[in-house]
C-alpha cells in the first residue's frame, strides 16, 4: 500500500511567505484603514453588525479555519484553540502556531484564558450558542466567520474581511486558483477519476461528505467522488460496518485517522476479507493521510497541503 510522500513544494512556499509575513508585521491590518483606535462595521455570518478595530493588534481565534486563514494572511493571533482531536493546534499548520496561547477546544473555548489574553477582536468561528457569543461579546468585539455549512473559502473572505485583509485574501485565493490548476495538470492523467475520502474511527470508517472541506479542493483538482459519495454536506455519514465497505471504495480511497484507537482499528481491518476486497486496495490506491488535514474543518494553508499529497499520489 501507498502512503503520503513528504514532498510539498508548494506548500512549503506558501508556508514560507506567510512566516515571513509573521515576522515582518505580526497581527497589524494590511494598510486598508487607520490606526488601532479607529473602528469599521463587518457584517458577520449571522449578519450581526459588528464594530471592530481598524487594525486589530490582539486576535483571538476559535476555529481552525480562522486560524489557518489569519496565518495565510501573515497574522499571528494572540491565542486559538486545539484542533478537533487534537491536543494541540491543527498538526497541518507546524511550526506556524508556536508562541500562541492555547484557550480551550473549538468545542470548549476558555472563557476566562480568552480574557486573561485583553484581546481587540475575537474571531469565533462558527459558535452559534447565544450565551457563550454574548460572553465573549462582553470581552471583545466578536465575529462569527461561518455557519457549519460554509465552504472554507468564504469563511476565509470572512476571516479576511475581519481583520481589514479582503484585497490579500483575493490575491491569495487567485493564488490558490493558479495552484489548483497546476495539480489538475499534474494529475491529468487520473482527470474524472473518483476519490473516496474515509475516516477510520475506533468503532469503524465514516466517508466524508460530499461539501466537506478536503473533498472541496479534490473537485478543484479536477477528481471527483465515487457515485456512492454524492450525498450533499459538510460532515461525514454513519459508521459503516464491514458488511457494507464498499461504499467506502473508490477509484482511490485517502484514508484518515484522527481519534485515539483509530490507527489500530485501520489496522485490524486490513486484515480483514472485506477490506482486501477493496477496487482500491486491489489496485493498490489505498492512501492514508493527515486526518487532522483531510477529514476536519481547513483553510487556504490546509488547502495546498490537501493538493499537495493529491500530486505526491496521483503524478507518480
Amino acid at each position: 500500500m501507498r502512503t503520503t510522500r513528504t514532498r510539498r513544494a508548494a506548500a512549503v512556499t506558501f508556508v514560507a511567505a506567510a512566516m515571513l509575513a509573521l515576522a515582518a508585521c505580526g497581527g497589524s491590518g494590511d494598510g486598508e484603514g487607520g490606526d488601532a483606535a479607529e473602528t469599521r462595521s463587518v457584517t458577520d455570518a449571522t449578519g450581526a453588525e459588528v464594530k471592530v478595530p481598524v487594525e486589530p493588534k490582539k486576535i483571538v481565534a476559535l476555529s481552525e479555519q480562522d486560524l489557518d486563514g489569519l496565518l495565510a494572511l501573515g497574522v499571528k493571533p494572540a491565542g486559538t484553540v486545539n484542533g478537533r482531536g487534537q491536543q494541540t493546534p491543527p498538526a497541518y499548520l507546524g511550526d506556524l502556531t508556536a508562541g500562541i496561547a492555547i484557550v480551550g477546544t473549538v468545542a470548549e473555548p476558555a472563557l476566562d484564558a480568552v480574557n486573561d489574553l485583553e484581546p481587540d477582536l475575537i474571531l469565533a468561528g462558527g459558535v452559534a450558542d447565544e450565551q457563550r457569543l454574548a460572553a465573549l461579546r462582553d470581552i471583545a468585539p466578536t465575529v462569527v466567520t461561518y455557519k457549519p455549512e460554509t465552504d472554507w473559502k468564504t469563511a476565509f473572505k470572512k476571516t479576511a474581511e475581519a481583520v481589514n485583509k479582503s484585497t490579500a485574501a483575493d490575491t491569495w485565493l487567485a493564488d490558490y486558483d493558479t495552484e489548483a490548476g497546476d495539480a489538475k495538470t499534474a494529475i491529468a492523467a487520473h482527470a474524472g477519476e473518483s476519490v473516496s475520502i474515509i475516516r477510520w474511527n475506533p468503532d469503524g470508517p465514516v466517508v466524508m461528505l460530499k461539501d466537506s472541506f478536503a473533498s472541496l479542493v479534490v473537485q478543484d483538482a479536477g477528481l471527483v467522488r465515487p457515485d456512492t459519495q454524492q450525498d450533499p454536506g459538510f460532515a461525514h455519514t454513519d459508521v459503516l460496518g464491514l458488511e457494507n465497505l464498499d461504499k467506502a471504495d473508490g477509484d482511490w480511497i485517502f484514508a484518515a485517522t484522527l481519534q485515539p484507537g483509530s490507527a489500530e482499528a485501520l489496522t485490524e481491518a486490513k486484515e480483514t476479507p472485506a477490506f482486501a476486497a477493496l477496487g482500491a486496495v486491489k489496485a493498490e490506491r489505498f492512501v492514508e493521510v493527515d486526518g487532522t488535514l483531510w477529514t476536519s474543518r481547513g483553510g487556504p494553508l490546509g488547502a495546498l497541503k490537501v493538493l499537495e499529497d493529491l500530486k505526491s499520489n496521483l503524478s507518480a
